[in-house]
């Protein structure tokens, strides 16, 4: 892994805004990568095998090229953190999961995303997702709210647990009978807990008030990034997931809707960031 790099002058507000402008049309041109491959998906493409329940197709490695060599154009002395690709890091880095929901992707379901963050100075400022199955584009800037196909999205009013919606990862690098406690603590609560394999919209869908909470116990940053600060800036509740080795090492995460932010933390151990709420 690169040496972690010293901080930067902070991008002025038309730098910034040309970046996110730039970072819409890449969704878009990766998400038409995106979509060629699940046609060929549902026509029964092969797949592999990376690790337990790990899937990748030639397409995971196809859009994120595409992505970082257009990148890499347009803007030489920016950093790379990609799932695929590995790690080029700087203080202005652009973090990619070419396609989130690879198990989804390889079986034909359509739930699935690109995903792209950029980072300055370990903070997020802008990040984006787009399902080219179902249309849907999601996108946000700090301190300009967060939207889905241009309009603006909020966070659910939900209060009561026993009405709430949750999802929970799964990851590897937990051990089964902890992942299961905590599933067993929402269950408690009254909630609904499910899982539909794609971190990046399942935090995104808190955003957007299609879910409650997302929470899981330990993420990459490729995988959340994007979704955590639609999640702020729609007026979810999060962690500190950039604390400590979180951009380079990954942490838990959890976005949750105000109302039952407080106990969902405590079912699942994740503290909220004071600083956030």
């Amino acid at each position: 892994m690169n040496e972690r790099p010293a901080i930067s002058p902070e991008l002025n507000r038309e730098e910034i805004d040309a970046r996110a402008q730039f970072c819409r049309g890449l969704l878009a041109s990766a998400g038409s990568i995106a979509m060629e491959g699940f046609r060929q998906m549902e026509a029964g493409a092969p797949i592999e095998i990376k690790g337990p329940q790990d899937f990748i197709t030639e397409y995971d490695a196809r859009v994120e090229t595409h992505i970082r060599e257009h990148l890499a154009e347009a803007f030489p002395g920016d950093g790379f953190l990609g799932e695929e690709t590995g790690a080029q890091f700087a203080p202005r880095l652009w973090v990619v999961d070419p396609i989130d929901g690879t198990a989804n992707f390889a079986r034909a379901i359509p739930h699935f995303a690109v995903s792209i963050a950029f980072v300055e100075n370990n903070r997020i400022l802008f990040g984006g997702l787009h399902n080219p199955a179902l249309d849907e584009t999601y996108f946000a800037q700090v301190g300009k709210g967060a939207c889905r196909n241009g309009r603006p999205i909020r966070a659910a009013a939900t209060k009561q647990l026993d009405h709430a919606s949750v999802e929970l990862g799964w990851s590897s690098r937990i051990d089964n009978t902890v992942y299961l406690d905590r599933l067993a603590r929402l269950l408690d609560l009254g909630t609904n807990v499910r899982r539909a394999s794609s971190g990046a919209l399942a935090i995104a869908y808190v955003a957007d008030g299609r879910s409650d909470a997302y929470a899981e116990l330990h993420i990459n940053a490729w995988d959340c990034l994007a979704g955590l600060l639609l999640a702020r800036e729609a007026g979810a509740i999060a962690n500190d997931y950039l604390a400590g080795e979180g951009l380079y090492t990954g942490n838990p995460i959890l976005v949750a809707a105000p109302g039952i932010a407080d106990a969902v933390s405590r079912a699942t151990s994740i503290p909220l960031a004071s600083a956030l709420r």
